[in-house]
């Protein structure tokens, strides 16, 4: 997969859809989802990914009572080598703002990739392709890498 030689020695911005579809096994993506998370895993690239991610991919397993695939989702968010869960914190809540005035992005969206911008990512992982790549941070979709 070309488009992952691009992220080595790279950080990465990590929205949900691509580590839902990673953990529940999503058999569209699943050869890209493993193959990002076992390069993350190699420590080929560094993964930043916010807090708000939290509520997006809990909410599922929550409903079906599935503790398992929540305590999944906790320890890949908490405990994985070179992923590293955020905290909102002011500078990044001051840009997630700015981008949200500039480019009229949903909150959740301008704080996930407020917090990109924040630890310096040059690539932002999702699978929303009405997020703009910005100046210094492009966005990849998922759909369009499988295009």
């Amino acid at each position: 997969m070309e488009w992952l030689a691009q992220l080595r020695r790279q950080v990465v911005g990590l929205d949900t859809a691509p580590l839902i579809y990673f953990m529940e096994e999503n058999l569209t993506y699943l050869e890209m989802t493993d193959a990002f998370f076992e390069a993350m895993f190699r420590g080929e690239f560094r993964v930043v990914t916010s807090v708000v991610t939290i509520p997006e991919v809990l909410v599922y397993p929550l409903r079906q009572g599935n503790a398992a695939l929540a305590q999944q989702y906790r320890n890949i968010l908490f405990n994985s080598q070179g992923l590293t869960t955020m905290e909102v914190v002011p500078v990044i809540a001051e840009t997630a703002a700015q981008l949200r005035a500039d480019y009229n992005l949903r909150t959740p969206d301008a704080i996930q990739m407020a917090t990109a911008i924040n630890e310096g990512a040059s690539f932002f992982l999702t699978n929303d392709a009405r997020l703009p790549s910005l100046p210094g941070l492009s966005v990849l979709v998922l759909d369009q890498l499988i295009a």
